[in-house]
């Protein structure tokens, strides 16, 4: 029952999420009237810190649902193997199909919402980019979780102000997603779905750097922990 509730979690997270970031933009630029003059970009970035601890906050209260793959993928790696077979088959999925059907039901309530993010650059550049992307943010993630792990304001709100700093540096390249059931959501409606590019950039890329990410705090930051906690225990 709880495996199925994480699922069911999972599916409406995602598809909020998807539905968020557009709505965030509409609102801002359109029916605020800012467009994207500097004020405007800092009121967006004021909804899109809120919209986040808003989703921290429903994480929380659904004991553990996501709305990104990686988040899921991180902590799998870390887990049992049966763990790790539940989250690739069944929680990812369902995180896609969320933002499948998210991106459908805006296009078909909203058709002004746009195309979604794109690759910019060439399919080298554009994994390079999601790839660093990708890691730096789930080293930050891992870091928070270790440190702050009981304060959530804070580890919210440095955890916010890392992902919209990373998304503007990508924005431009292949969009700053980090999320690939997003960007698959978007895909899927252009049909550029099972492309090599959507593969290589969006999944195989960030993929590769959450497992890197998870590896190198596992042997940097682990090994000191211990450390430490030995030194304590002979100091007693």
């Amino acid at each position: 029952m709880g495996r199925l509730r994480l699922l069911l979690a999972d599916f409406v997270l995602s598809f909020m999420w998807v539905c968020s970031g557009v709505l965030v933009r509409l609102i801002v630029f359109q029916h605020l009237g800012f467009g994207h003059s500097p004020l405007g970009e800092v009121i967006k970035t004021t909804f899109s810190v809120a919209n986040m601890f808003f989703f921290s906050f429903l994480v929380k209260v659904t004991r553990g649902g996501a709305y990104n793959p990686l988040t899921v993928l991180a902590d799998a790696i870390s887990g049992n193997f049966n763990n790790f077979l539940y989250c690739v088959g069944a929680r990812i999925p369902a995180q896609v199909v969320g933002s499948i059907v998210g991106v459908k039901f805006l296009i078909e309530t909203i058709p002004e919402v746009g195309q979604g993010p794109r690759l910019n650059v060439d399919i080298h550049q554009g994994a390079l980019t999601e790839g660093l992307l990708t890691f730096a943010i789930v080293s930050i993630s891992l870091g928070l979780a270790t440190k702050i792990r009981e304060n959530f304001f804070m580890k919210t709100w440095i955890s916010s102000l890392s992902k919209l700093t990373l998304h503007i540096l990508g924005s431009d390249l292949t969009g700053g997603c980090m999320n690939p059931a997003s960007v698959m959501g978007w895909a899927y409606a252009r049909g550029d779905h099972i492309t090599k590019e959507h593969f290589f950039v969006y999944w195989l890329a960030p993929i590769e750097a959450t497992i890197l990410a998870v590896w190198t705090f596992k042997l940097l930051v682990q090994p000191a922990k211990e450390d430490n906690t030995a030194s304590k225990s002979k100091s007693d």
